[in-house]
């Protein structure tokens, strides 16, 4: 029985997804770089972007040696750029032809307001909240078009919890939670669905405090999460029927008890 279960799952999962477009913003690292694996493996068109040359290839040669080659294609932009913004829907447009998933994940991070220059406070803006908008402008102008898609934002529990210390961050991410309840209004009537996850603390190479191996340690511990388990919220989030929209979803590692 539970075979049978797994079967129809797996057709499913790959049956609603398959021959689907997406395009994943921050997509060579972390969250983003699981979801790349995770949607082509589902069946899925995606294209992803990160900043950095090398991350880039690495997980182009990763990908290849999972046989996804076929389904991906891979960039380096920046979402602070208007130049690169532009590119990467000219490439969207031309390999793609329509685009049926925005997901939002790109983001840095940064301390408190009592730290650094406006410069540096700029950039972070441009990345976590400006380049959200961005792509979900010209997301939006296709998926309008189209009569129907799905924009995916990656938030962050530190829009509620508003930690001492972030306040730079908590800015940005109090920001996106904002815009993706004020967007979903003005698109669901187009057919476009809006989606906001907001995660607790993930092994990546967000949390620098942590060296690789703590963070191992601390998702052992249930203290942290994997970027594979976001990547596989997004995955539930997007097979769902038409009739249904997950309109956002928070979740942490069972032992962070805030």
């Amino acid at each position: 029985m539970e075979n049978h279960t797994e079967a129809v799952l797996s057709h499913f999962l790959k049956e609603s997804l398959k021959g689907k477009t997406a395009l994943i913003t921050g997509g060579t690292t972390g969250i983003g770089r699981a979801t790349t694996f995770l949607l082509a493996s589902s069946g899925m068109k995606v294209m992803f972007f990160g900043r950095h040359e090398q991350e880039l290839k690495d997980t182009l040669n990763d990908l290849r040696e999972a046989k996804l080659e076929d389904n991906v294609y891979g960039l380096v932009a920046d979402t602070s750029k208007t130049e690169d913004i532009q590119r990467v829907f000219t490439k969207v447009d031309q390999e793609f032809g329509q685009l049926d998933i925005l997901i939002n994940n790109a983001a840095v991070g940064y301390g408190s307001i009592l730290e650094g220059t406006y410069k540096e406070w700029q950039e972070v803006v441009q990345i976590n909240l400006l380049g959200y908008m961005a792509f979900t402008h010209e997301a939006a102008v296709r998926m309008k078009a189209q009569g129907k898609g799905h924009i995916v934002h990656i938030g962050s529990m530190s829009a509620d919890e508003r930690e001492e210390g972030s306040s730079i961050y908590v800015a940005t991410k109090a920001g996106v939670q904002g815009f993706s309840e004020a967007l979903r209004k003005e698109v669901n009537p187009l057919g476009i669905k809006v989606s906001l996850i907001e995660p607790g603390a993930v092994g990546t190479d967000m949390q620098g405090q942590f060296s690789p191996g703590e963070q191992r340690e601390r998702e052992e511990k249930m203290k942290m999460l994997k970027a594979e388990d976001i990547a596989a919220c997004i995955l539930y989030i997007l097979s769902q029927p038409e009739r249904c929209d997950i309109v956002d979803i928070k979740i942490r590692p069972h032992l962070q008890l805030i």
